[in-house]
This record gives structure tokens, sequence and C-alpha cells, in this order.
């Protein structure tokens, strides 16, 4: 068991903190914002991730969790993850001003020895100025190590991940940070816990560990997400060719997936990328490699097939409605992806806001997402149940692929709309089911033959 400071409790500090205290660590989460400081001391979430609330409520009545400031924090600590947000600039870097203010903290605070664990996403090379920044500013009685330790937690299934992840990345620069950190993930990778999200794990495998130099680790984050991005955009590109050229993407991502070099994840088409990751690193990534002299055209062009994909989809709602004014469109799903109510970036607000500007009246359903939603979208109505987000709608636009949707009772919804037009941003349901149920279904990637079906 080691003492551990988490500084940070957004997605990922928050869920570091509990899954660290949920295989035998003692640790003291910070959070600089009092509000929700003040939140997590009473037991509440700032948001939703499953399985989350009750790891954080468990460890906190075992004594093994609790939330502090910074300063106590530190001074609890025999290591300290640093899991501040980075967010864009107005250039596209990494905002590291979060860093930079922590590295500050724990120089002017810490005595003995620390070891300081970057976990937030950060531009290759930071780790060489938090040492600086630490050297600078730090106590005559303050030794540390410096290591680098990028999170890859996807949000609806972060908890999983840190316990059953594809692979730990650490980066180091002496033998006893590595040997702090194998400590650290231990129970993890010797499989010493008991599984807090599946009651029996005897598949799992053990996951590997990658120890590398604290550049390398660093890059690892940026190169990985923007590779997924990446892969995203190329699909919906070919989404794009085969409704152009009468093809069915479903078939050809299924043909391109079963290749094992390429795999079929990430292959869906849809509205694009969004939540706070993607977007993000794949604008940092391209402004680390232009600022090292290297031309990172090919993630510029990813960004750009990205952007298109709202007004595109706008256009697939347009060319049906062919006015928009005074047209009822119900949504169906707010959050950028399902199991989580991050609404950053989504694909579906800047949609929802491009019907707005055209005069649309806009009902909409999410099942965890509409809280924070009405802070960016007070003018739409807000329903209780995905029915009654389709009461007299001329259209409804799938734009999230939550398990609910997929149980919905189609006949019901028909009855319920004053034109059965199903627009399917995310090809979640299947064509066929739709059309027997008397819709016309629009998908992505499927020609007007096949996509844009006469009604039943």
């Amino acid at each position: 068991m080691m003492q551990i400071a988490v500084i940070g409790a957004g997605y990922v500090g928050l869920t570091t903190a509990a899954c660290l205290a949920e295989i035998g660590h003692e640790v003291s989460c910070a959070e600089s914002n009092v509000q929700k400081l003040e939140l997590l001391k009473r037991g509440a979430l700032p948001f939703f991730e499953p399985h989350l609330e009750e790891l954080v409520q468990r460890n906190r009545q075992a004594g093994r969790l609790s939330f502090t400031s910074t300063p106590e924090a530190i001074a609890r600590s025999h290591a300290i993850f640093i899991c501040v947000g980075t967010p864009p600039l107005e250039n596209g870097e990494a905002d590291l001003t979060a860093i930079e203010g922590v590295a500050r903290t724990i120089a002017q605070q810490a005595t003995g020895y620390r070891l300081v664990i970057e976990k937030s996403t950060v531009p290759v090379q930071t780790g060489r100025q938090l040492q600086r920044h630490l050297r600078l500013y730090r106590r005559a009685e303050f030794t540390y190590d410096v290591a680098s330790n990028p999170e890859f937690l996807r949000e609806g299934s972060a908890v999983e991940d840190f316990f059953h992840p594809d692979r730990i990345v650490i980066g180091v620069e002496s033998p006893n940070a590595a040997n702090a950190m194998r400590e650290i993930y231990e129970p993890i990778l010797e499989q010493q816990f008991a599984c807090p999200v599946h009651a029996s794990c005897e598949d799992r495998s053990v996951p590997p560990l990658v120890i590398t130099d604290i550049n390398s680790a660093e890059l690892v984050k940026h190169a990985s997400n923007s590779f997924l991005a990446m892969k995203i955009s190329f699909i919906n590109l070919i989404a794009d060719l085969c409704e152009a050229a009468g093809a069915d993407i479903t078939k050809v991502a299924e043909g391109i997936g079963l290749d094992r070099r390429i795999g079929a994840s990430f292959l869906r088409p849809g509205i694009g990328f969004g939540g706070f990751c993607f977007p993000k690193d794949l604008q940092a990534f391209v402004r680390i490699g232009e600022r090292l002299g290297l031309d990172f055209s090919l993630l510029r062009e990813v960004e750009k097939i990205n952007l298109r994909r709202v007004d595109q989809f706008v256009e697939k709602v347009r060319r049906e409605l062919w006015v928009l004014r005074g047209k009822k469109i119900g949504i169906w799903g707010l959050a950028f992806k399902p199991d989580t109510d991050d609404i950053r970036f989504a694909p579906s607000l800047a949609i929802i806001q491009r019907l707005l500007a055209e005069g649309a009246d806009v009902s909409a359903y999410d099942p965890q997402a509409m809280t924070k939603a009405k802070e960016e979208l007070p003018e739409i109505r807000y329903c209780q149940n995905p029915y009654e987000a389709v009461e007299g709608a001329e259209a409804l636009l799938l734009l999230t692929e939550w398990e609910e949707f997929g149980h919905a009772d189609l006949e019901r919804v028909r009855r319920l709309m004053d034109r059965p037009l199903l627009v399917d941003g995310r090809n979640m349901l299947a064509r066929e089911k739709v059309i027997a149920h008397g819709f016309q279904y629009i998908g992505i990637g499927q020609s007007a033959e096949v996509g844009a079906v006469a009604l039943a």
C-alpha cells in the first residue's frame, strides 16, 4: 500500500483516485474548484461514469479515499499524480497553466522525496519542463523523480479500462521511479484484486507493461488518439464515397475490418468524433509536429473531414424536409457518446445549433446529458423519455447510440410522429427493421437507392 495524491478530480483524476484506492492504496484527491470539492466531500459526483459512484462511496467509507486541498494532499503523499486539465488554446496548443501551477505548489510545499507523475495528456518534452520547474522552485529538503504515465481511459468505460487496460505505459529516468511505478500498479499487473466491474474475470489477461523514457511515453497518448481519429475520418470519407457510388458502407466496413492488420474497431461511420479528448489531442499533436518542424498536414485533413460531418448531416435533413423553419424535429442523444453525460465538442450540439439557426423546433431526450446540455442550449425542449421527444415531429434524428434507443417501440414512435422519417446519424438501427415499421430511413454511407427508401 502506498500513500498517493491525485491532483485534479475531473474524469481522469477522479477515476484514477477511486481505482487506486480500490486496489489498496491510500489516496488523497485534491480539487481546486471549491464547489466541486464540497460536492465530492458530500459524496456526490460532478459527472456520470458507470461504476464510479459506487467505487467512490465504498472507498470513502473504508477510509482509503479522501478529498482535500492540494497542499494537504501533497503533504500526505509519497507519489503525486497530476491529473489537471490541459484545454486547447486558440492556436490549438495545450494550455499547461494548470500543470505549471501544480508543479510550483509541489516544489514549494513538499519535503523529503516525492515521485511526481504526469497523468494529464501533455505535449512531448513537458516532463523536461516539469523537472526544470521543480528544480527552480524547490525547497532545499525536497527531492524528486518525474515519471510519465499516460491515461487511456474511455469515457463510459473508464473504470473497466483502469482495471483491464490494453497496456500500462511508464516513462521514467531512474530505477527508483520505475520500481515505485511497478509497486503502484502491482495489484493489476499481478491480478491481485477483485474486479468491481465484473464478478468473474477468470479470462482476463495481464496487461503489458511498457517502460520507456519520458519523451516517448508522452508521445504514446497523442499518437494513439490521433491514429484513432484518423481511422474515424477515414471510414467517414469512405461512407461519403459509398453514398456517391451506390454502395453500402456497412458491408464495406465489415470487409475492411476483417483484415487482422486493420480490425473492426473505430470503423463505424457517423456524424464525427467529439468529446474532449480526440478534437483537443488532434489539434495539440498537429501543433507539436509543426513546432518541431514537421509537416502534419495528414492530421489537419483528418480534422477537416470531421468538421464537415455536421454540415453534411444537416444537409441530409434539409434535403428530406426541404424547409427547416417551423418543422418539429425530435432528437435522440446529446452526449458525444453513450454511457457518459459529457457534451464537450459533441457533434449533436453543433447539429442542433444549425437546426435552430434555420428556425426548426427541436425537442430532445438523452438518458444522462440533458442537465449539462441545458446550460449550452436552453432554448430547446427537453423531454422525459424518447417518445415525448417525437410527438408531432416530422423527423427523428438519432445522434448518440444509447442502448435504450435500440429497444425503443418503433410502432409507438411511428404513431406519435407526423411524418415517420428517421435519420440515423450513427447507423445504430437495422434499416430493414425500421422500414418494416413504416419509416423512411436515412443512414450514413448508403446510396440514395439504399438509404432513402420509399415509405411503406
